[in-house]
């Protein structure tokens, strides 16, 4: 890891002493780390804190009690507005990132700009569309809805097919344990890892595929030609169709180095930014390691101002 440089020569009009970009559980953890040591921070978010935990029905992997995204999100904001330390600068959005050898200078939507020694870099993912992925071929029309939106009492007794295997595949069955539904989870042989945590749950049928062709259906139903791994070809019919394909990194532009697959990797930043979160890489996005690595990123900041050595 390189060492971050601490500022020279007179002290430069900084904004604050911590600029963090993204307001989800990283972000946040990165703030409230920075107020714990006595350093201030602005947290751009273009949303309301933590937005994509409110699409999280049921948790089993973070520490305090907490069993539902909404629950955490709810806690974690409140706890963010009652840092003194921290200034939240919501419903704004980072258009552009510039790092120097003294700064780091963030302009926001409205042409406002922010100058602090550090940044944070936490924004996140956004979820791929159709179009995005090119496994899949999805007829004119409306494109299906991410599985999360999925009711209960809408889908309960049927047979859905789930384009993709990411991880909202696990969150909706344990959200509802007892539901009677079948789920066709058609997935690229490279995302195989995904199904691991649901390939033992008997309302799952995984389908690694080469390639889905989805049409529409009679009254509501799909149809969907599948090619297998090893190219055969096959017709399904299932009652709905779902989406659960993953994520794609949404860094803000400037000066972040991204890697072949659109991800940041903390180790190839300009040593005053640091990433955080699940803009890292695909395989570390959960709720717990994005506290963590916020957490850390803000330490990271704190020891260079004082030119302390940190191992990383």
């Amino acid at each position: 890891m390189t060492a971050m440089p601490p500022p020279s020569g007179p002290p430069a009009p900084y904004d604050t002493d911590l600029i963090v970009i993204g307001g989800g559980p990283a972000g946040c953890a990165a703030a409230r780390m920075a107020a714990s040591v006595g350093m201030r921070s602005v947290v751009i978010e273009p949303d309301r804190l933590c937005r994509n935990l409110f699409r999280i029905p049921a948790l089993n992997n973070v520490l305090g009690g907490h069993t539902s995204g909404p629950e955490l999100a709810d806690a974690m904001t409140a706890e963010l507005n009652a840092t003194e330390l921290c200034r939240l600068a919501l419903g704004r959005r980072a258009v552009e990132l510039r790092a120097t050898q003294d700064r780091v200078t963030v302009t926001l939507d409205d042409g406002a700009g922010l100058a602090a020694p550090y940044a944070v870099v936490a924004t996140g993912v956004a979820p791929l569309r159709p179009d995005d992925v090119p496994w899949l071929t999805a007829a004119a029309g409306p494109a299906p809805s991410p599985l999360w939106r999925a009711k209960p009492g809408e889908v309960g007794g049927r047979t859905l097919l789930v384009l993709g295997g990411d991880r909202p595949v696990g969150t909706f069955l344990r959200a509802h344990p007892a539901l009677d539904v079948r789920l066709l989870v058609a997935y690229p042989e490279p995302d195989a890892y995904k199904i691991e945590e649901v390939r033992g749950d008997p309302r799952v049928v995984p389908l690694p595929v080469q390639q889905v062709t989805l049409r529409h259906g009679q009254g509501g139903a799909v149809a969907a030609e599948v090619t297998d791994g090893s190219g055969a070809r096959r017709d399904l019919v299932a009652d709905a169709a779902y989406l659960s394909l993953g994520s794609t990194p949404t860094a803000p532009p400037g000066d972040l180095v991204r890697g072949p697959d659109g991800y940041c990797p903390p180790t190839a930043q300009h040593p005053r930014v640091v990433v955080a979160g699940d803009l890292r890489s695909a395989r570390y996005q959960r709720i717990m390691t994005a506290l963590g690595s916020g957490a850390e990123a803000a330490l990271r900041a704190y020891y260079a101002a004082r030119e302390l050595p940190a191992e990383w």
